[in-house]
């Protein structure tokens, strides 16, 4: 029996997957602020803090036949992008003004144009990440960087310092994020090509950018409080998919699409960002299976699909035994090239900070939390799943890759 040889594996390019070494899974193009010729809808969500506030929102939708008109197919990305994050922004305000009394049905005025547009981007009609922070900024200074203090909202629900320091600390982090897929794509197209000096290079890159990403995370509590966030801030991120308020999900009415069947979406959540799934996906970290597991792989279907093509394409490179290609090259590597191993292991074990970090901010912003409604859970996160006990599991898993 003739064993079939394996293909040579292609080079990866950031640019195949209209990433960046300058600004990673951030959009090409800071994000519009508006939508052309949308008058109604832009206003509302220029007035969506006041109009929550005052707890007049849902009252000034059903005063209404229409939000926004047709959605055109010449369009283009920016402005779909741009559409999908006010739908997203109203649609959850709508669902979710008053907590203890969740909306089940989402008028057609916005289920309609938010389906829409929402089929353009291959995302379901629910507020994700990358609406939530991926196109969600500006910059004050356009000749300066994406960074703290050079970056501020373009939609709110509540406004207020927390909510504003609670996202753009992500959006800094997926700024810092561009040269760390550099050096991690270079490590991998390296490895393919017997460059070992090329490997360490990469693997050089790609730990400065993480210690950068990590410095960038421990800022959270500076300008966001833990109360806040859980009471201002949480509330209006839930989905309706494994949700305690809205146990059926969320009828978009009119939408042809659905039949008058109530839909579940998960909610905004980190886990939608694909800066991990990456990292984890290059650096060949595995995770048992178990919920969030199966969790984190459905996070993708809320992932701009050329982002999920990406972290697809990482763990398709695997070597001649089927291991994951860069691992498997340095770990062969250890004796003989004990540098390449070390850099490795750096990158691995900055990564498990980044979620040793995170796990502490689960836990003190939600898990100790006081919960008041149902629809803001303690216990769940905002996915819609528990997550203390499978988010230390996954941390140990990835300190376990480089212990012999």
């Amino acid at each position: 029996m003739t064993i079939p040889q394996q293909q040579p594996l292609s080079p990866i390019a950031l640019s195949s997957f209209d990433l960046s070494p300058e600004r990673g899974f951030l959009p090409a193009a800071d994000p519009l602020e508006s939508i052309p010729e949308e008058p109604i809808l832009n206003q509302l969500g220029a007035d969506l803090p006041k109009l929550l506030t005052a707890r007049q929102f849902r009252t000034i939708i059903r005063d209404r036949n229409q939000v926004m008109g047709e959605v055109a197919d010449e369009w283009g990305l920016d402005a779909y992008r741009c559409a999908m994050r006010t739908l997203s922004f109203v649609g959850h305000a709508y669902v979710w003004e008053d907590p203890d009394h969740p909306a089940s049905h989402l008028p057609a005025c916005l289920a309609i144009p938010w389906h829409r547009v929402s089929e353009q981007l291959g995302r379901p009609p629910v507020l994700s990440y990358a609406s939530y922070a991926l196109h969600n900024w500006r910059r004050l200074d356009p000749q300066k960087a994406i960074e703290l203090g050079n970056i501020v909202l373009l939609q709110n629900f509540l406004g207020g310092l927390d909510e504003e320091w609670f996202v753009l600390v992500h959006v800094e982090i997926e700024s810092e994020a561009g040269p760390a897929l550099l050096g991690l794509v270079q490590a991998q197209n390296a490895s393919q090509e017997n460059k070992e000096e090329d490997v360490l290079e990469g693997l050089c890159s790609l730990a400065t950018a993480q210690e950068a990403m990590r410095e960038t995370l421990l800022r959270m509590p500076e300008r966001c409080d833990p109360y806040v966030y859980y009471n201002r801030v949480r509330p209006y991120i839930h989905g309706w998919k494994n949700s305690p308020a809205l146990p059926e999900g969320l009828v978009y009415e009119g939408v042809m699409a659905h039949a008058g069947r109530p839909q579940q979406f998960r909610g905004e959540t980190g886990s939608q960002s694909s800066i991990v799934p990456a990292l984890d996906a290059g650096l060949g970290v595995t995770h048992a299976d178990d919920p969030l597991t199966q969790y984190l792989v459905e996070m993708r279907d809320y992932m701009p699909p050329r982002h999920r093509a990406f972290v697809t394409a990482l763990e398709a490179r695997l070597d001649e035994h089927r291991r994951p290609l860069l691992y498997g090259y340095v770990r062969d590597r250890q004796r003989k090239n004990p540098a390449l191993w070390k850099a490795f292991c750096a990158c691995v074990d900055l990564l498990a900070q980044f979620r040793e970090v995170h796990i502490g901010y689960a836990e003190r912003y939600i898990f100790r939390q006081h919960q008041s409604h149902a629809s803001n859970p303690t216990a769940v996160g905002t996915g819609g799943t528990p997550f203390m006990q499978y988010l230390n599991k996954h941390l140990e898993e990835t300190k376990c890759l480089v212990q012999d």
